[in-house]
């Protein structure tokens, strides 16, 4: 009985990964899934020109950064609630809540 009890056991051991693999029900092919990738692109940056009155927008400005107009020769303290930033050459006043431009000082950063 001992003997008998053990070889089923070595038969069920032997046979449980043949059992554990999926079946073939007749499909003699599986369909091949194709996963096509898209890739985003950002798309480039058209510069501005500014005119006042227009909304300043920091992704259409060259070289964006605020400046400081102590350093600047030809620029006066900003007024309230303005402050001067680059685009470029240029050195723009623009509003800090509206975001309007205010003056444009054409090439006078270098």
């Amino acid at each position: 009985m001992k003997k008998f009890l053990m070889a089923a056991v070595a038969a069920s051991l032997v046979a449980t990964p043949a059992l554990a693999a999926p079946q073939n029900w007749g499909q003699r092919h599986q369909p091949v899934k194709v996963v096509k990738k898209t890739v985003y692109k950002p798309a480039p940056v058209q510069y501005r020109s500014w005119q006042r009155g227009q909304r300043f927008d920091s992704r259409y400005a060259r070289n964006y950064r605020q400046i400081d107009y102590r350093q600047y020769r030809g620029l006066k303290a900003p007024p309230r609630g303005y402050r001067y930033v680059q685009s470029g050459n240029d050195a723009v006043l623009v509003g800090v809540t509206s975001g309007i431009i205010a003056a444009i000082f054409a090439n006078i950063l270098r």
